[in-house]
C-alpha cells in the first residue's frame, strides 16, 4: 500500500515514534533506519522495509522508488509524508528524507559459522550505543563474521547505535547470549579466544591469532572482568605511550580486529 500522511497524529506516526523506545523495538522486533543510503544498504543485503517515509523532495529519486518498490513487493507501506514527520519520526531537526523501519536480525550462537569469517567479535557489557555502532562498522569494513553481544548491552537497533552503523547494521551478523551460555559455547571455539587486559604483559602485536580469531573485549568502564579473561587463550594489552592511560572502546577493538585479520 501507498499513500501521504500529513497528520502528526496518525496512529502509524505514533508507532513509529515509539520505536525509539527499547520497549517497542523489543515487543514488535522493528527499528528504524534513517536516510536513502542506508535504507539502500539494507535493500543490498537483502532487507526489505516494513514501512517507508518519505519526504516530496525524495519522492522522485530513482532509489527511492526502487525502496518503494520493494517495500510493497514485501507486502510493507510506504508513505509520503511532511519534514515535521520525519522529524519527529527520527528526532532530529534536520531530518533525512527518507526513513526505512525493518525487521531486526538476531541470530542464536549456534547459527554462528566460525570459519565464515578470519575474525568475530564478542562484547560484554558495553553500554554506549555510538561505541556499538562505530564496531559494528568496523567489523563489517574489516571482514569480519559479526558481533557477539555478551551479557546486558545496550541494544545495537536503538537509533543511535543504527545511525554509527552507517548501514553496516544490514551487512554485519549480531548474536546475544548470556554468559553462561557464550561461556559454554566458546569452549567449542576452534580457533583463538584474544581478550585485552590492562594487567597483560603480552603486546597486542606479539600475539599468535589463530584463525578464526574472536577478539573478547570488555565494557567502557571496567574492561574484562576476570571471569570473562579467563574465558580468553590470551590477554593482551594496548601499550600506552603519552599520558592517557585508556583507549575508547570502539577505537581498542578497531586496533584489535585489525590485528587479528589478514
Amino acid at each position: 500500500m501507498s499513500g501521504r500522511v500529513t497528520s502528526l497524529q496518525n496512529p502509524t506516526v505514533k508507532a513509529l515514534r515509539a520505536l525509539h523506545l527499547k520497549k517497542a523495538r523489543d515487543q514488535t522486533g522493528l527499528f528504524v533506519a534513517e536516510g536513502l543510503k542506508t535504507v539502500v544498504e539494507g535493500l543490498d543485503t537483502g532487507h526489505a522495509p516494513q514501512m517507508l517515509l518519505f519526504g516530496a523532495e525524495a519522492a522522485d529519486h530513482p532509489l527511492t522508488r526502487r525502496a518503494v518498490a520493494a517495500t510493497r513487493e514485501a507486502g510493507g507501506e510506504a508513505l509520503e509524508v511532511t519534514e515535521a514527520i520525519l522529524a519527529k519520526v527520527s528526532r532530529r531537526e534536520n531530518p533525512q528524507a527518507v526513513v526505512g523501519v525493518f525487521r531486526q536480525a538476531f541470530r542464536a550462537l549456534d547459527q554462528i559459522e566460525p570459519h565464515a569469517a578470519p575474525c568475530w567479535v564478542a562484547l560484554h557489557r558495553v553500554r554506549d550505543p555510538g561505541n556499538l555502532g562505530t564496531i559494528v562498522r568496523t567489523a563489517d569494513a574489516a571482514g569480519c563474521g559479526g558481533v557477539i553481544l555478551v551479557g546486558e548491552c545496550c541494544d545495537p537497533y536503538s537509533t543511535e547505535a543504527v545511525r554509527a552503523t552507517m548501514g553496516s547494521i544490514f551487512a554485519a551478523a549480531l548474536a546475544r547470549a548470556s554468559e553462561a551460555e557464550f561461556a559454554a559455547w566458546r569452549d567449542r571455539w576452534p580457533g583463538s579466544v584474544v581478550g585485552t587486559l590492562l594487567a597483560a604483559s603480552l603486546d597486542y602485536r606479539a600475539a599468535d591469532y589463530v584463525r578464526p580469531s574472536l577478539i573478547l573485549m570488555g565494557n567502557e568502564q571496567q574492561g574484562l572482568p576476570p571471569e570473562m579473561a579467563r574465558l580468553c587463550d590470551v590477554n593482551v594489552k594496548i601499550p600506552m605511550r603519552g599520558r592517557a592511560d585508556s583507549l575508547n572502546l570502539a577505537v581498542a577493538t578497531g586496533i584489535m580486529i585489525y590485528a587479528a585479520t589478514p
